[in-house]
Protein backbone atom coordinates (compact mmCIF):
# COMPACT_ATOMS: atom_id res chain seq x y z
CA UNK A 1 0.00 0.00 0.00
CA UNK A 2 1.22 3.62 -1.21
CA UNK A 3 2.38 6.13 1.86
CA UNK A 4 0.12 8.77 2.50
CA UNK A 5 0.92 12.15 0.74
CA UNK A 6 1.53 15.61 2.40
CA UNK A 7 -1.78 16.92 3.64
CA UNK A 8 -3.11 19.86 5.66
CA UNK A 9 -5.41 18.64 7.90
CA UNK A 10 -7.80 21.02 9.63
CA UNK A 11 -9.86 20.66 13.22
CA UNK A 12 -12.78 22.83 13.46
CA UNK A 13 -14.79 23.01 16.49
CA UNK A 14 -18.35 24.56 14.93
CA UNK A 15 -20.22 24.00 11.59
CA UNK A 16 -19.26 27.04 10.18
CA UNK A 17 -16.10 26.88 10.61
CA UNK A 18 -15.75 23.66 8.86
CA UNK A 19 -17.99 25.29 5.62
CA UNK A 20 -15.62 27.95 5.81
CA UNK A 21 -12.92 25.76 5.46
CA UNK A 22 -13.97 23.90 2.81
CA UNK A 23 -14.94 26.77 0.68
CA UNK A 24 -11.51 27.98 1.15
CA UNK A 25 -9.08 25.33 1.12
CA UNK A 26 -7.66 23.94 -1.84
CA UNK A 27 -9.10 20.18 -3.15
CA UNK A 28 -10.51 19.23 0.30
CA UNK A 29 -12.64 16.74 1.79
CA UNK A 30 -14.43 16.25 5.20
CA UNK A 31 -12.97 12.95 6.89
CA UNK A 32 -14.43 11.60 10.76
CA UNK A 33 -13.48 8.06 11.39
CA UNK A 34 -11.30 7.67 8.03
CA UNK A 35 -11.53 3.83 7.97
CA UNK A 36 -12.34 4.52 4.41
CA UNK A 37 -10.88 8.05 2.94
CA UNK A 38 -7.38 6.86 4.24
CA UNK A 39 -7.35 4.07 2.52
CA UNK A 40 -8.44 5.17 -0.68
CA UNK A 41 -6.35 7.96 0.09
CA UNK A 42 -3.28 5.57 0.00
CA UNK A 43 -4.63 4.08 -3.44
CA UNK A 44 -4.29 6.91 -5.17
CA UNK A 45 -8.18 6.94 -5.77
CA UNK A 46 -8.75 10.47 -3.47
CA UNK A 47 -6.25 12.95 -3.85
CA UNK A 48 -7.10 15.45 -1.42
CA UNK A 49 -4.93 18.29 -0.73
CA UNK A 50 -6.28 19.35 2.56
CA UNK A 51 -8.54 17.42 5.38
CA UNK A 52 -11.34 18.94 7.40
CA UNK A 53 -11.88 16.69 10.54
CA UNK A 54 -15.51 16.82 11.77
CA UNK A 55 -15.06 14.92 14.94
CA UNK A 56 -14.41 17.66 17.17
CA UNK A 57 -17.54 19.67 16.34
CA UNK A 58 -19.29 20.23 19.27
CA UNK A 59 -22.56 17.74 19.27
CA UNK A 60 -21.47 15.39 16.49
CA UNK A 61 -20.87 12.54 18.83
CA UNK A 62 -24.71 12.96 20.72
CA UNK A 63 -27.34 10.48 20.39
CA UNK A 64 -30.30 11.96 22.40
CA UNK A 65 -34.39 11.66 22.60
CA UNK A 66 -36.23 14.13 20.45
CA UNK A 67 -39.94 15.43 20.64
CA UNK A 68 -40.21 13.92 17.41
CA UNK A 69 -38.08 10.51 17.99
CA UNK A 70 -34.04 9.85 18.57
CA UNK A 71 -31.17 11.91 16.73
CA UNK A 72 -28.24 10.24 16.47
CA UNK A 73 -25.06 12.49 14.99
CA UNK A 74 -23.02 11.63 12.32
CA UNK A 75 -20.21 11.63 14.16
CA UNK A 76 -21.25 9.30 16.62
CA UNK A 77 -19.10 6.07 16.08
CA UNK A 78 -20.60 2.64 15.33
CA UNK A 79 -19.64 1.45 18.32
CA UNK A 80 -21.11 3.79 20.71
CA UNK A 81 -24.79 3.10 18.46
CA UNK A 82 -23.91 -0.93 18.84
CA UNK A 83 -24.00 -0.29 21.98
CA UNK A 84 -26.87 2.36 22.93
CA UNK A 85 -29.38 0.66 24.67
CA UNK A 86 -31.87 3.45 23.74
CA UNK A 87 -30.97 1.97 19.81
CA UNK A 88 -31.01 -1.08 20.24
CA UNK A 89 -34.13 -1.27 22.20
CA UNK A 90 -36.27 1.12 19.77
CA UNK A 91 -34.59 0.37 16.59
CA UNK A 92 -32.69 -3.07 17.16
CA UNK A 93 -31.65 -3.00 13.05
CA UNK A 94 -29.49 -0.03 13.26
CA UNK A 95 -28.31 -1.16 16.41
CA UNK A 96 -27.20 -4.39 14.31
CA UNK A 97 -26.23 -3.24 11.41
CA UNK A 98 -23.27 -0.96 13.08
CA UNK A 99 -22.14 -3.95 15.25
CA UNK A 100 -21.99 -5.85 11.69
CA UNK A 101 -19.75 -3.43 10.19
CA UNK A 102 -16.05 -4.69 9.61
CA UNK A 103 -13.92 -5.28 13.22
CA UNK A 104 -13.70 -3.92 16.71
CA UNK A 105 -11.13 -1.81 15.77
CA UNK A 106 -12.78 -0.14 12.74
CA UNK A 107 -16.37 0.21 14.24
CA UNK A 108 -14.09 2.68 17.36
CA UNK A 109 -13.43 5.02 14.49
CA UNK A 110 -16.12 4.47 11.96
CA UNK A 111 -18.76 6.92 12.16
CA UNK A 112 -22.61 7.07 10.79
CA UNK A 113 -22.12 9.64 8.92
CA UNK A 114 -19.00 7.88 7.09
CA UNK A 115 -20.63 4.78 7.27
CA UNK A 116 -23.87 6.42 4.96
CA UNK A 117 -20.83 8.20 2.83
CA UNK A 118 -18.80 5.45 1.83
CA UNK A 119 -17.85 5.41 -1.66
CA UNK A 120 -19.79 2.73 -3.93
CA UNK A 121 -16.87 -0.23 -4.70
CA UNK A 122 -16.01 -2.81 -7.72
CA UNK A 123 -13.06 -5.08 -8.02
CA UNK A 124 -11.82 -2.63 -10.91
CA UNK A 125 -11.68 0.02 -8.68
CA UNK A 126 -10.36 -0.36 -5.45
CA UNK A 127 -7.01 -1.60 -6.22
CA UNK A 128 -3.67 0.39 -5.88
CA UNK A 129 -2.83 2.70 -8.35
CA UNK A 130 -0.25 0.10 -10.54
CA UNK A 131 -2.73 -2.08 -10.68
CA UNK A 132 -5.56 0.22 -12.12
CA UNK A 133 -3.14 1.53 -14.48
CA UNK A 134 -1.79 -1.77 -15.92
CA UNK A 135 -5.65 -2.99 -16.31
CA UNK A 136 -6.86 0.22 -17.42
CA UNK A 137 -8.52 2.55 -15.53
CA UNK A 138 -12.43 2.35 -14.99
CA UNK A 139 -15.10 4.54 -15.64
CA UNK A 140 -15.42 5.54 -12.29
CA UNK A 141 -11.98 6.36 -12.48
CA UNK A 142 -9.63 8.18 -14.88
CA UNK A 143 -10.88 5.75 -17.54
CA UNK A 144 -13.46 5.90 -20.03
CA UNK A 145 -15.02 2.35 -19.80
CA UNK A 146 -16.81 0.38 -17.15
CA UNK A 147 -15.06 -3.21 -17.17
CA UNK A 148 -18.53 -4.79 -15.57
CA UNK A 149 -20.73 -3.76 -18.63
CA UNK A 150 -18.44 -2.45 -21.31
CA UNK A 151 -21.16 -1.64 -23.64
CA UNK A 152 -22.48 1.11 -21.50
CA UNK A 153 -22.20 4.49 -20.03
CA UNK A 154 -23.18 3.48 -16.48
CA UNK A 155 -21.26 2.63 -13.72
CA UNK A 156 -22.54 -0.59 -11.56
CA UNK A 157 -20.08 0.08 -8.45
CA UNK A 158 -22.03 -1.41 -5.48
CA UNK A 159 -23.15 0.67 -1.96
CA UNK A 160 -21.35 -1.36 0.94
CA UNK A 161 -22.44 0.18 3.46
CA UNK A 162 -24.35 -1.08 6.84
CA UNK A 163 -26.33 1.53 8.25
CA UNK A 164 -28.01 2.70 5.20
CA UNK A 165 -30.53 0.36 5.02
CA UNK A 166 -31.32 0.06 8.75
CA UNK A 167 -32.31 4.18 8.78
CA UNK A 168 -34.55 3.61 5.36
CA UNK A 169 -37.07 1.06 7.25
CA UNK A 170 -37.10 3.01 10.13
CA UNK A 171 -38.02 5.91 7.95
CA UNK A 172 -34.69 8.70 9.07
CA UNK A 173 -34.26 11.95 7.81
CA UNK A 174 -30.54 12.73 7.26
CA UNK A 175 -29.96 16.00 8.39
CA UNK A 176 -27.47 18.01 5.88
CA UNK A 177 -25.75 21.03 6.53
CA UNK A 178 -23.96 23.33 3.60
CA UNK A 179 -23.71 27.85 2.63
CA UNK A 180 -27.22 27.54 1.59
CA UNK A 181 -28.70 26.29 4.99
CA UNK A 182 -30.00 23.13 6.62
CA UNK A 183 -32.20 20.49 4.62
CA UNK A 184 -33.66 17.09 5.52
CA UNK A 185 -33.97 14.41 3.14
CA UNK A 186 -35.61 11.05 3.80
CA UNK A 187 -32.57 8.26 4.13
CA UNK A 188 -34.44 6.64 0.87
CA UNK A 189 -33.79 9.58 -0.48
CA UNK A 190 -30.31 10.50 0.01
CA UNK A 191 -29.38 8.28 -2.74
CA UNK A 192 -29.55 7.63 -6.28
CA UNK A 193 -28.81 5.00 -8.78
CA UNK A 194 -25.39 6.09 -10.03
CA UNK A 195 -22.65 4.06 -8.98
CA UNK A 196 -20.37 7.20 -10.07
CA UNK A 197 -22.42 9.79 -8.24
CA UNK A 198 -24.81 7.88 -5.58
CA UNK A 199 -24.66 10.51 -2.94
CA UNK A 200 -27.56 13.51 -3.20
CA UNK A 201 -25.21 15.83 -1.74
CA UNK A 202 -24.26 19.09 -2.87
CA UNK A 203 -20.48 20.47 -3.48
CA UNK A 204 -19.53 20.94 0.48
CA UNK A 205 -22.57 19.80 1.96
CA UNK A 206 -21.72 18.11 5.33
CA UNK A 207 -24.01 15.26 6.98
CA UNK A 208 -24.82 16.56 10.84
CA UNK A 209 -27.06 13.47 11.92
CA UNK A 210 -29.87 10.48 11.87
CA UNK A 211 -33.72 11.75 12.74
CA UNK A 212 -35.32 8.44 13.94
CA UNK A 213 -39.47 9.11 14.49
CA UNK A 214 -41.50 7.27 17.06
CA UNK A 215 -43.66 5.85 14.69
CA UNK A 216 -41.27 3.22 13.54
CA UNK A 217 -39.78 2.95 17.24
CA UNK A 218 -40.46 -0.78 18.58
CA UNK A 219 -40.79 -2.41 15.44
CA UNK A 220 -40.06 -6.14 14.70
CA UNK A 221 -36.64 -4.94 13.22
CA UNK A 222 -33.04 -6.44 12.37
CA UNK A 223 -30.25 -6.76 10.16
CA UNK A 224 -28.40 -9.39 8.07
CA UNK A 225 -25.66 -9.41 5.68
CA UNK A 226 -23.14 -12.09 4.57
CA UNK A 227 -19.74 -11.60 3.69
CA UNK A 228 -16.37 -13.83 2.58
CA UNK A 229 -14.80 -13.57 6.07
CA UNK A 230 -16.83 -12.59 8.77
CA UNK A 231 -14.80 -9.21 10.07
CA UNK A 232 -13.57 -6.68 8.49
CA UNK A 233 -14.94 -7.55 4.98
CA UNK A 234 -17.50 -5.06 3.53
CA UNK A 235 -20.68 -6.92 2.68
CA UNK A 236 -21.38 -9.16 -0.18
CA UNK A 237 -25.31 -8.64 -0.10
CA UNK A 238 -27.10 -6.96 3.29
CA UNK A 239 -30.68 -6.92 3.91
CA UNK A 240 -32.25 -4.74 6.86
CA UNK A 241 -35.55 -5.57 7.57
CA UNK A 242 -38.84 -4.35 9.77
CA UNK A 243 -42.01 -6.32 10.53
CA UNK A 244 -45.51 -5.45 12.32
CA UNK A 245 -47.79 -8.80 12.88
CA UNK A 246 -50.67 -8.58 14.45
CA UNK A 247 -53.74 -11.04 14.95
CA UNK A 248 -51.63 -13.62 13.03
CA UNK A 249 -51.19 -11.56 9.67
CA UNK A 250 -48.46 -8.95 8.90
CA UNK A 251 -49.60 -5.45 8.55
CA UNK A 252 -46.65 -3.79 8.26
CA UNK A 253 -43.34 -4.97 6.09
CA UNK A 254 -40.47 -2.94 5.23
CA UNK A 255 -37.09 -4.32 3.48
CA UNK A 256 -34.09 -2.94 2.21
CA UNK A 257 -30.86 -4.12 0.41
CA UNK A 258 -27.41 -2.71 0.14
CA UNK A 259 -24.26 -4.08 -1.84
CA UNK A 260 -26.20 -5.39 -4.75
CA UNK A 261 -26.66 -1.98 -6.45
CA UNK A 262 -25.03 1.26 -6.63
CA UNK A 263 -26.89 2.53 -4.18
CA UNK A 264 -29.35 1.16 -1.01
CA UNK A 265 -32.85 0.72 -1.60
CA UNK A 266 -36.43 0.01 -0.42
CA UNK A 267 -38.07 -3.06 -1.54
CA UNK A 268 -41.04 -1.57 -2.58
CA UNK A 269 -42.71 -5.00 -4.19
CA UNK A 270 -43.08 -6.32 -0.72
CA UNK A 271 -46.46 -4.86 -0.14
CA UNK A 272 -48.15 -7.34 -1.76
CA UNK A 273 -47.40 -9.88 1.11
CA UNK A 274 -48.87 -7.61 3.65
CA UNK A 275 -52.41 -8.82 5.05
CA UNK A 276 -51.00 -12.78 4.95
CA UNK A 277 -49.86 -15.15 7.57
CA UNK A 278 -46.21 -15.48 7.75
CA UNK A 279 -45.90 -19.62 6.55
CA UNK A 280 -43.47 -21.52 4.24
CA UNK A 281 -45.55 -19.80 0.80
CA UNK A 282 -45.39 -16.47 2.31
CA UNK A 283 -41.18 -17.08 2.80
CA UNK A 284 -41.22 -18.21 -0.50
CA UNK A 285 -42.75 -14.98 -1.83
CA UNK A 286 -40.90 -13.20 -0.17
CA UNK A 287 -37.30 -14.73 -1.23
CA UNK A 288 -38.64 -14.43 -4.64
CA UNK A 289 -39.46 -11.04 -4.24
CA UNK A 290 -36.20 -9.66 -2.54
CA UNK A 291 -34.19 -11.83 -5.06
CA UNK A 292 -36.00 -10.75 -8.09
CA UNK A 293 -35.62 -6.68 -7.08
CA UNK A 294 -32.01 -6.83 -6.51
CA UNK A 295 -29.43 -6.80 -9.57
CA UNK A 296 -26.29 -7.44 -8.42
CA UNK A 297 -23.52 -6.95 -11.07
CA UNK A 298 -19.92 -8.60 -11.23
CA UNK A 299 -18.59 -5.93 -8.74
CA UNK A 300 -16.79 -8.38 -6.88
CA UNK A 301 -15.03 -11.80 -6.73
CA UNK A 302 -18.05 -13.39 -6.05
CA UNK A 303 -21.07 -14.60 -8.92
CA UNK A 304 -23.66 -11.88 -9.33
CA UNK A 305 -25.97 -14.98 -9.27
CA UNK A 306 -25.07 -16.08 -5.71
CA UNK A 307 -25.07 -13.05 -4.09
CA UNK A 308 -28.92 -12.54 -5.27
CA UNK A 309 -29.75 -16.12 -4.14
CA UNK A 310 -27.91 -14.80 -0.79
CA UNK A 311 -30.15 -11.53 -0.61
CA UNK A 312 -33.00 -13.52 -0.72
CA UNK A 313 -32.40 -16.23 1.82
CA UNK A 314 -31.02 -13.41 4.20
CA UNK A 315 -34.24 -11.81 3.94
CA UNK A 316 -35.90 -15.33 4.83
CA UNK A 317 -33.55 -16.05 7.41
CA UNK A 318 -34.69 -12.54 8.68
CA UNK A 319 -38.24 -13.19 8.78
CA UNK A 320 -37.96 -16.13 10.48
CA UNK A 321 -35.79 -14.97 13.17
CA UNK A 322 -38.20 -11.45 14.05
CA UNK A 323 -41.23 -13.67 14.10
CA UNK A 324 -41.30 -17.17 14.14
Amino acid sequence: MEYLPALKVHRPETVEEALFLFGSEPNPRYIAGGTDMIVNIRRGIEQPQSLIDVTGINGFDDIRKSHAGMVIGAGVTLRAIAEDDRVRGYYPAIAEAAESVAGPTHRNYGTLGGNLCLDTRCTYYNQSEWWRSSNSYCLKHRGDVCHVAPSGAFCFAAFSGDVAPALIIHDAEIEIIGVGGTRSVPASEFYQNDGMNHLKLAQGELVVAAHLPKSTAGLLSGYAKSRVRGSIDFPLAGVAMALRVEAGKVTDLRVAVTAVDPYPHRIEATDALIGASIDKPWLDSLRETVRTNSKPMQTSTINPWYRRRVVGALAVKLATRLYL
